[in-house]
């Protein structure tokens, strides 16, 4: 028997990048699930088909591990994405994607999970506030032009985050049963104030 294990251990030769993303897949899935202190090592990895010992060999701690889970996460946005906001109209762009994104039939995005799940516990939300001040809110700020552009980008991120919050996962009835051409075409401008103040000054003359 311990021949034949040792035997199927050669055949299986480890793809040391592919094992890091199916951790990395695993623990995404976690954590999205149950929050930074309702996962373990040992849920994770089994989860990817490894040992917890390989886990903390590729990541060296479970804060290490969901540090770059969260900076995976914020690195590829949805809403927030540079075809949004490079886009001709990107109030209209950003205010359509988020109720698409919010809609009954969608499901709550895994790396919106992981954040809301995880900002209870201290530790965890700090990493969260770290990396998307590294990644989302730095790169809305500076392609922001006018006054307050660092205010205005985190207003953003917040008004992103509450409506996911109140319509999807909530499901406060005006937002969750509206009709999105309308919620679109009350959402637009609120961004389209904060993306771009002077074509929203110029709008109202």
């Amino acid at each position: 028997m311990s021949k034949s294990r040792r035997t199927s251990t050669k055949s299986r030769p480890r793809n040391a990048a592919a094992t890091r993303d199916a951790i990395l897949l695993s623990a995404l899935r976690a954590f999205a699930d149950r929050g930074y202190d309702g996962v373990g090592l040992r849920e994770i990895a089994q989860g990817a088909g490894v040992t917890a010992m390989l886990v903390n060999h590729y990541f060296g701690s479970k804060e290490q591990l969901f540090s770059e889970v969260v900076a995976h996460a914020v690195a590829t946005p949805i809403i927030l994405n540079q075809e949004n906001i490079a886009s001709g109209k990107p109030a209209e762009a950003l205010a359509t994607a988020l109720v698409k994104m919010t809609s009954a039939e969608e499901k709550p995005q895994d790396g919106f999970l992981l954040f809301l799940h995880s900002a209870s516990t201290r530790r965890a939300a700090e990493i969260t506030r770290e990396q998307i001040e590294k990644h989302q809110y730095r790169w809305l700020a500076s392609v922001m032009r006018g006054p307050h552009s660092a205010e205005r980008a985190g207003l953003v991120l917040a008004i992103v985050a509450g409506v996911q919050i109140m319509r999807q996962m909530i499901g406060v009835s005006p937002l969750a049963k509206a009709d999105p051409k309308a919620l679109v075409k009350v959402l637009a401008p609120i961004l389209r104030q904060l993306i771009s103040p002077t074509e929203s000054a110029a709008r109202r003359r």
